[in-house]
């Protein structure tokens, strides 16, 4: 979309990096890299586990998914019981 300025010349509408396909790509790859490297380095350092289950390797990870993935879909379920009409305010 081109805008004109007060001189009557076409001006380009400005275009952010995460506008471009793969700048959103980089992005995506560079955070399961992230992720991916930070599930290694979780095998290389000394824990200090209170009970059995937290000395799994990657265990806080997979728990964070998981809750993670639990609280949106108890918030799709409770969103059937808290909807209201569209024109609930109109009465």
């Amino acid at each position: 979309m081109t805008e004109h300025s007060e001189d009557g010349k076409r001006q380009e509408e400005k275009t952010y990096w995460l506008d471009k396909p793969s700048s959103v790509t980089l992005v995506y790859r560079s955070v399961w890299a992230v992720c991916g490297l930070l599930a290694v380095a979780d095998f290389f350092y000394a824990q200090h586990p209170v009970f059995r289950f937290e000395s799994f390797p990657v265990f806080y990870g997979l728990y964070g998914f998981i809750v993670c993935v639990g609280l949106v879909l108890g918030a799709k379920e409770l969103r059937k019981i808290l909807k209201r009409a569209e024109d609930y305010y109109d009465h």
